[in-house]
């Protein structure tokens, strides 16, 4: 893959998680682990504070991004991802989210056009900010609850061991590969081959 050093931002590739050390490695955290994951291709380090939000620019098959981790807690996420698109004056249809989903078995990604919050608060919150809910995201799945007594906050802000952990890191990588392919290819072909 290469990275080239500077396009005008033409795509917002938002990485949905909490900041702080409790929340590192928790399944609510792969929208940071894929951004992160992006950061480590392309050696460019996503910490510029910057729209509430670490980040940095870069290219990414060829398209100028902007990749960003927002700091304002998951259900705040919103804010930074609408400062930043109407800076760059960026249509919904450019800003790609990435998030956790409890619906989806652990490991499987899921590439949509756009659709409800589906119960996530940082979608609800971008959706809210954005003024629609038809923006590209691509969903990681973290598995459901382990037993239904089970309270769900607890289960996303759980950490991934073990087998699980591998699962994610697998999954992780190929988050990167299909956002690669997003920008690349369209998202069509990315749908056609992750989902």
């Amino acid at each position: 893959m290469l990275f080239q050093k500077k396009l005008p931002v033409s795509w917002l590739i938002v990485g949905l998680g909490n900041p702080g050390d409790k929340y590192e490695d928790t399944r609510h955290n792969v929208g940071f682990l894929v951004a992160d994951e992006l950061g480590d291709r392309g050696d460019f380090p996503i910490q510029r504070l910057k729209y509430h939000a670490l980040t940095n620019t870069t290219v990414i098959g060829g398209q100028g991004v902007l990749v960003m981790k927002p700091v304002t807690y998951m259900n705040l996420s919103g804010e930074a991802v609408g400062e930043a698109a109407r800076f760059y004056k960026l249509s919904p249809d450019h800003v790609l989210v990435i998030s956790d989903d409890v619906d989806l078995p652990l490991g499987k990604l899921r590439i949509r056009k756009g659709g409800s919050a589906g119960g996530h608060n940082g979608l609800k919150s971008i959706i809210q900010h954005l003024g629609t809910d038809q923006f590209p995201r691509l969903r990681v799945g973290v598995g459901g609850k382990p037993h239904p007594d089970y309270d769900m906050a607890d289960w996303v802000l759980s950490k991934l061991t073990g087998e699980d952990k591998k699962v994610m890191d697998e999954a992780v990588k190929r988050a990167a590969d299909a956002v690669e392919t997003i920008l690349k290819e369209g998202i069509d072909r990315a749908m056609n081959k992750f989902n």
